[in-house]
């Protein structure tokens, strides 16, 4: 099966093409399909949560690259601040420029807002909701995973994407940052979500 997968994210086209690896499937994505971006994708992630962007999402990459069609929404939910930034996490610090200062403008923001907090009150999770269209009208099938941890202080390590080196992950004991890939696919919202879907797309195939 080909699956479009309706990310523009470098970090998660690495995450997921990895996720995919020697499995049944061919991921392919938009700039691979010479999907340009257009200015209503900019309107994809105005949901009020991470289901209703991911589906807004994999509706418009299932029309516009005629595939069945995957995508996801993540973000980050901070226990002190009651759950933010949640499905705005990427666009929390309203931020313009490369991926990697919007990371670090989202990343400063976050370490602002929990100026003075305790480790216990710094008790956070990662958050990631994945629909699959088999085509523009079908029902969306729907997975969702989490994983748990708390915010540092401040960042360690250089490696994932977005909040990574700050969110500190207890199955790892160690940040995402300085997560070997590998590792982090095997405990991380994303990993966990793409191998329940997985799991679906396999039965479906069968």
């Amino acid at each position: 099966m080909k699956l479009l997968v309706g990310t523009r994210s470098p970090g998660k086209t690495r995450e997921i093409r990895e996720l995919f690896t020697g499995l049944p499937f061919e991921v392919t994505f938009p700039s691979e399909r010479f999907l340009e971006p257009l200015p209503d994708e900019a309107d994809l992630e105005r949901g009020t949560s991470y289901a209703e962007n991911a589906v807004a999402k994999a509706r418009y990459f299932a029309t516009r690259g005629g595939l069945p069609a995957v995508a996801d929404d993540s973000g980050l939910e901070v226990e002190f601040l009651g759950g933010a930034p949640g499905p705005r996490s990427a666009r929390w610090a309203l931020a313009a420029g490369s991926g990697a200062e919007v990371d670090a403008a989202n990343n400063a923001l976050l370490l602002e807002q929990l100026a003075g907090a305790s480790e216990a009150q710094r008790a956070a999770r990662y958050r990631c909701v994945i629909a699959f269209l088999a085509t523009p009208s079908s029902v969306p099938e729907i997975v969702e995973a989490t994983c748990d941890g708390y915010i540092l202080t401040e960042p360690r390590g250089t490696g994932g994407f977005g909040y990574d080196p700050l969110f500190y992950s207890t199955d790892l004991r160690m940040s995402f940052g300085e997560a070997p890939p590998a590792a982090k696919h095997r405990v991380s919202h994303r990993g966990r979500a793409f191998r329940a879907l997985i799991e679906v797309l396999l039965r479906r195939s069968t």
